[in-house]
């Protein structure tokens, strides 16, 4: 026994045995990560939904803007199967999927350009709140003292402006006065950028202008905390110039749970879209979006359901999806719960 033990095992310095490396940090979490099945359903739809959006030309039976009003309204047999009151009044088709809308488009289509939007947002919404919070939090929590009061008094000021209301006051006022801009100024500029993006670039800034605050104040917390560990110390001792120990030995261990932060927001950038799309903030027709669709809809909801259930599905099941890949990333990378398992 004491020979296999000796051939297992390698001998360090004075005859010590070494124990085999260890994974690291990020090979755990991606275990841990792939045992949570909640986690791995999650991560598959959002893959899926990011190909159903890179593959919309091709996914999409119809193009998502075509009307073809002898079609308004229409459904196939099988939604007359599930809404069985429907049958009196409602139109049979084969050429729809999903049915048609009440100005003849294609609502399977629609659905499937409309996950562009939705996951441009959850995107691009937690990069702008991690570059901007991330970077403001550092400074803070680093430098510490009056650096940290006033840069702090700041957040809380902003704080205490409601986003949404905020976000809607700014969409309100540039596309409101629109009309009465000049071309060749910089507000012209804007709504013509706006405008290529299909509504989105408002939204972007707004998302950009109000989500950034708890971020800055979570970095803070983490690196009040991680500068005072002795290996920052120690840093300090060899020499290490600030930016060198912020990006070399704070930022790598405090990212886990900033990541995991923001996967956990991003339901909230969704239905922030959605909710402006909704009220005809958010982006121009006839851009497809979820929000917007189930706007439309919700007039017929009693007649044509199907109209409203189905982007409202596509909604929901995206932002559970994210809600999952969220909680699996947050159990993957908590620390207190590595070797448990």
């Amino acid at each position: 026994m004491t020979q296999v033990k000796l051939e297992s095992e390698k001998l360090g310095a004075g005859g010590a045995p070494l124990t085999q490396k260890r994974e690291s940090l990020w090979q755990d979490a991606m275990r841990r990560l792939v045992r949570n099945r909640a986690a791995v359903v999650g991560g598959t739809i959002v893959i899926l939904l990011i190909l159903t959006a890179l593959f919309a030309p091709y996914i999409a039976i119809k193009s998502y803007e075509v009307q073809v009003l002898s079609d308004q309204n229409k459904v196939p047999q099988w939604i007359l199967s599930l809404f069985p009151t429907m049958k009196p009044y409602a139109q049979v088709t084969t050429d729809y999927p999903f049915g048609a809308d009440y100005v003849g488009r294609d609502l399977f289509s629609r659905i499937v350009y409309g996950a562009r939007v939705s996951l441009t947002v959850a995107f691009i919404g937690p990069l702008i709140s991690l570059i901007i919070g991330v970077v403001y939090g550092s400074i803070s929590g680093y430098f510490g003292g009056k650096v940290d009061n006033v840069m702090m008094r700041i957040v809380d000021v902003l704080y205490a402006f409601p986003s949404l209301l905020f976000i809607i006051l700014l969409m309100a006022f540039f596309r409101g006065t629109i009309s009465d801009i000049q071309p060749g100024t910089f507000a012209y500029a804007v709504n013509k950028i706006d405008e290529s993006m299909g509504g989105l670039f408002f939204i972007f800034i707004g998302i950009g202008l109000t989500a950034w605050e708890t971020m800055a104040r979570l970095t803070r917390g983490q690196v009040l905390a991680a500068r005072e560990k002795e290996y920052i110390e120690a840093a300090r001792t060899i020499g290490a110039t600030d930016l060198r120990i912020m990006f070399r030995h704070i930022l790598p261990n405090i990212i886990g749970p900033l990541v995991v932060s923001e996967t956990l927001a991003i339901p909230g950038y969704i239905s922030t879209e959605t909710f402006l799309s909704f009220i005809g903030l958010g982006v121009n027709p006839p851009t497809p979006s979820w929000g917007s669709m189930i706007s439309e809809g919700s007039g017929l909801i009693r007649s044509y359901p199907n109209q409203t259930l189905f982007p409202a599905l596509a909604l929901a099941i995206t932002m559970f999806a994210f809600n999952f890949l969220g909680d699996g990333l947050r159990d993957a990378l908590d620390p207190r719960l590595r070797g448990t398992q």
